[in-house]
């Protein structure tokens, strides 16, 4: 969605393309940089008179392209979550253990007709992958089973993830100390903006504080203030409460006049918001209606739908970046996983060899997703 409100906005938005090396001008200062189309393996310059660097985990990795050899500003730290069947918490109410024997926290939440419960935090590798260990999960389960007066079983666990959480440290404190949750923004020699830390919730105050750096770093003279604390998402300013209400009765097919299930309206409009009912037109007319997965709202049009208007160019894109089944259900992503392909396909005008390459990278893919040295694939299938 960040991707889509950026290019309403006039942003040129890229997918799949890699920083190879930053240009530099005649002062040694950033002024763009050399990329690499994945998908084609092109390789061209953006120039640009401000680069910033919002890479995440990787921010040493990008910060070492524009000062080689400059010290770490970032320390990697896992976290793992678990999601479990939706009875394990009860609707609209969580649970959070800031203090468990050992001395770590964890909550439990309900999410998506699920519940998650995390989370470690632990230094680890960097890594495009992070899988969970047994260890990991057995921490977390452990730990509710003090709260809950419901037997926590390990094979109730749908799905398992691990990620990189990236604690930051502001080099120019000099100082271990200064390692924190909260996020960091800075300039470094070469005049490159640097944003690392902080966390999703705190996403619009981390923009809002680098486009300011941005500015007064580059000389830019903006013509109204940032915009970024009240700018809706893609959808947000049609929807309602009763917006699935809506979905649900403008929905028409021929076979089935006005008939579309209550849970997968609801999941529509929270999903897409106003959006919703572009999803339901392409299902009425390319007879998408149907549920990827049984137990799960999801529908084969919003396959459609993500790689027409979501930058959606591979399974693994909608599995897990999309939509959220590998998160909430492995085992149903996997099942889903020949339909999606086969969706994205079409819409992309895949050859078989293409389909069937898509396929192995996504099943591969999908064993992040289970514990490791527990689940094989055809396990989860």
């Amino acid at each position: 969605y960040q991707r889509r409100v950026h290019g309403m906005a006039g942003a040129a938005v890229v997918n799949y393309v890699k920083v190879v090396s930053l240009m530099k001008d005649t002062r040694d200062q950033v002024c763009g940089a050399v990329v690499r189309d994945g998908m084609t393996g092109e390789q061209f310059e953006v120039k640009a008179r401000a680069v910033v660097s919002a890479a995440g985990p990787f921010a040493d990795s990008v910060r070492g392209l524009s000062e080689p050899g400059s010290a770490p500003i970032m320390q990697p730290s896992s976290g793992v979550h678990v999601t479990l069947p939706d009875y394990y918490s009860p609707d609209n109410m969580g649970m959070i253990v800031p203090k468990t024997k050992d001395g770590r926290v964890v909550f439990m939440l309900p999410w998506l007709n699920k519940t998650i419960a995390g989370t470690t935090d632990k230094p680890c590798e960097i890594t495009m992958q992070p899988r969970a260990s047994s260890e990991e999960v057995d921490f977390i389960l452990e730990s509710l089973r003090d709260y809950l007066n419901v037997k926590v079983r390990r094979e109730d666990v749908l799905s398992v993830w691990s990620g990189i959480r990236p604690l930051a440290a502001d080099p120019t404190k000099g100082s271990t100390e200064n390692v924190s949750r909260d996020h960091v923004v800075f300039v470094d020699k070469h005049g490159m903006v640097c944003v690392t830390g902080g966390k999703w919730t705190t996403y619009r105050l981390m923009a809002e504080d680098t486009v300011n750096t941005v500015i007064k770093s580059a000389g830019l003279q903006p013509v109204r203030e940032c915009q970024t604390a009240n700018m809706p998402l893609v959808g947000a300013l049609g929807w309602n409460p009763t917006t699935h209400t809506v979905v649900a009765q403008n929905y028409r097919v021929p076979h089935r006049p006005g008939a579309i299930d209550t849970r997968v309206a609801e999941h529509l409009s929270r999903a897409y918001g106003d959006r919703a009912q572009e999803v339901t037109h392409i299902a009425e007319q390319r007879h998408l209606g149907q549920r990827l997965v049984r137990g799960h709202p999801m529908i084969e049009a919003e396959v459609a739908w993500a790689a027409r208007a979501e930058y959606c160019v591979s399974p693994i894109d909608f599995v897990a970046r999309r939509s959220r089944l590998a998160f909430l259900d492995v085992a149903a992503a996997h099942e889903a996983l020949p339909r999606v392909v086969e969706l994205l396909g079409v819409e992309h005008g895949w050859s078989k060899e293409k389909a069937a390459q898509e396929l192995k990278m996504a099943e591969d893919y999908l064993r992040t997703f289970t514990v490791t040295n527990r689940l094989a694939p055809q396990d989860i299938a």
